[in-house]
């Protein structure tokens, strides 16, 4: 599971993310709302390793991030908003690559490499660079690498963008999926309906604070917005906070 308290990011007198705290349970899908700006990528790179919080905790699977980071991302699988591939590899060395580097047993990185390019479509292309490949293939690809080492976290990042329809549907399946199967999915988006059709539980961001979190059930009735969409609520959250 995933489990953050008191997190603050400060660049200067800037505060990117003010004293967040949430917890995302085994099985989870928790859909993490906000405009661009708001803080979730901040929030999603101190979570993957990639940025050191000011202050407050992390605990991936209770692993604390700060004593003990090589723990938590040996669990953790990120798919940021801008994934970086090799581009001079094929689609299979890519694979290969980033299954050594969490040091996945050689006959087991065959096994998921060629699982998750058949899940993925790309079996046909596992030969063809990276640099061949369309923008589809290439969030495909970025997923199956999140997803080579079988980590029990997964932090996605606008995972949607760019996907026609049948690329979205696909991938809302495969988490819930991944879900059901006790996978901890913590998905950041500003695509109110993708978290509104996927999400088990929701956190609101604005200004780098928390403003809601719970159940869209629980929000509605937190703002006593009972018989409103996600995204009217959403847009009355943001519109009223002052800080």
């Amino acid at each position: 599971m995933i489990e953050i308290e008191n997190l603050t990011k400060s660049y200067g007198n800037f505060t990117a993310v003010n004293n967040v705290s949430f917890v995302v349970q085994p099985g989870e899908i928790f859909g993490f709302l906000g405009v661009n700006g708001a803080g979730k990528t901040t929030t999603l790179k101190m979570l993957a390793g990639v940025l050191k919080p000011s202050s407050g905790t992390i605990r991936i699977g209770r692993h604390d991030m700060a004593s003990d980071s090589q723990a938590a991302k040996r669990i953790t699988g990120y798919i940021p908003d801008r994934p970086y591939l090799y581009n001079k590899l094929t689609g299979r060395e890519f694979l290969y690559f980033i299954a050594d580097l969490y040091s996945v047993p050689q006959k087991r990185a065959e096994e998921r490499i060629d699982q998750l390019l058949e899940e993925y479509g790309l079996t046909r292309w596992q030969d063809e660079l990276v640099e061949s490949y369309s923008h589809g293939m290439k969030q495909r690809l970025a997923t199956c690498a999140a997803l080579v080492h079988d980590p029990e976290v997964l932090i996605v990042d606008e995972p949607m963008v760019g996907l026609d329809p049948h690329g979205a549907k696909f991938l809302k399946q495969a988490f819930r999926r991944y879900a059901d199967s006790g996978m901890s999915i913590l998905l950041s988006t500003h695509s109110l309906n993708v978290a509104e059709e996927v999400a088990d539980r929701l956190a609101i961001i604005h200004d780098g604070n928390l403003i809601a979190a719970g159940t869209l059930e629980h929000i509605r009735i937190q703002t006593g917005s009972i018989q409103i969409r996600l995204e009217e609520m959403f847009l009355q959250l943001t519109s009223s906070y002052q800080g």
